[in-house]
């Protein structure tokens, strides 16, 4: 019989609420004045606390940073995969188009954390490699690429049709990580980049103000843009694809 997990002590208790107060507060304070405005004084002052006590629980501004970055991304994720989830209005609307339309939607809610994590690095701030970013980043990626290339075979995906790659970007991308990119066959991967590059620009200019031209229009515009590269990814991949497989439960992230 497998042995029960120890119960977090008290103290571990009372720093997973003062950790999450800090977050918290850290995240209105992101909200009001950008990452770039992002003060530990004025989050600790906030909560009524010293920022010696505030650095009790993140020694360094970067940790504070890491958490907010992770907590964003792992948040981002919950509200694609919540809308990939979600029966649509229409029948007929690919789960890829819905995973996308969440990104969006998540994105201008939160504009500053959007801003956050895909928008200006942060100066003097490195993330830790293959740290909680990361992870946060790869999960983030495993809910777009099930939805857009879940259901296919290897060998469809590495017969799909991509203008051909050079040698080095090839072999590039087999050396990637297989939790990243590296588990695709790098024309799948290919496409794959090119699609979420298309998606995340389209979001970026809207969250940024550049597309309040279109006016109320702005979903319809990306809606379009979605279904079109939803349907151009399946004419590039030769063969049926089958819905089981897609499933995320019998997926491998």
């Amino acid at each position: 019989m497998a042995s029960l997990e120890a119960a977090p002590s008290l103290r571990q208790r009372r720093r997973g609420v003062a950790v999450g107060e800090i977050l918290t507060a850290s995240e209105r304070h992101l909200d009001e004045h950008g990452p770039g405005g992002l003060s530990l004084r004025a989050v600790a002052r906030s909560l009524g606390m010293t920022v010696q006590a505030l650095y009790h629980y993140f020694p360094r501004r970067d940790d504070l940073i890491t958490a907010l970055v992770t907590k964003a991304f792992g948040d981002l994720a919950d509200a694609v995969q919540a809308a990939a989830d979600t029966p649509p209005d229409d029948p007929a609307l690919p789960r890829m188009v819905a995973a996308a339309e969440g990104f969006r939607a998540w994105a201008i809610a939160h504009p500053e954390r959007f801003q956050l994590i895909y928008g200006t690095p942060l100066r003097h701030y490195e993330a830790p490699v293959e740290g909680a970013t990361t992870q946060s980043v790869r999960r983030m990626s495993a809910v777009f690429r099930r939805e857009l290339l879940g259901g296919y075979t290897p060998a469809q995906l590495a017969a799909c049709e991509s203008p051909e790659l050079s040698p080095s970007f090839h072999a590039h991308l087999e050396r990637l990580p297989p939790e990243g990119l590296g588990s695709i066959p790098a024309p799948a991967a290919a496409i794959f980049l090119s699609t979420w590059g298309h998606m995340y620009g389209l979001v970026a200019l809207e969250v940024f103000g550049h597309t309040a031209f279109v006016g109320a229009h702005q979903a319809e515009v990306f809606r379009v843009a979605m279904l079109n590269l939803a349907a151009d990814v399946r004419r590039r991949i030769p063969g049926p694809r089958d819905p089981a497989r897609s499933h995320p439960a019998t997926v491998q992230e």
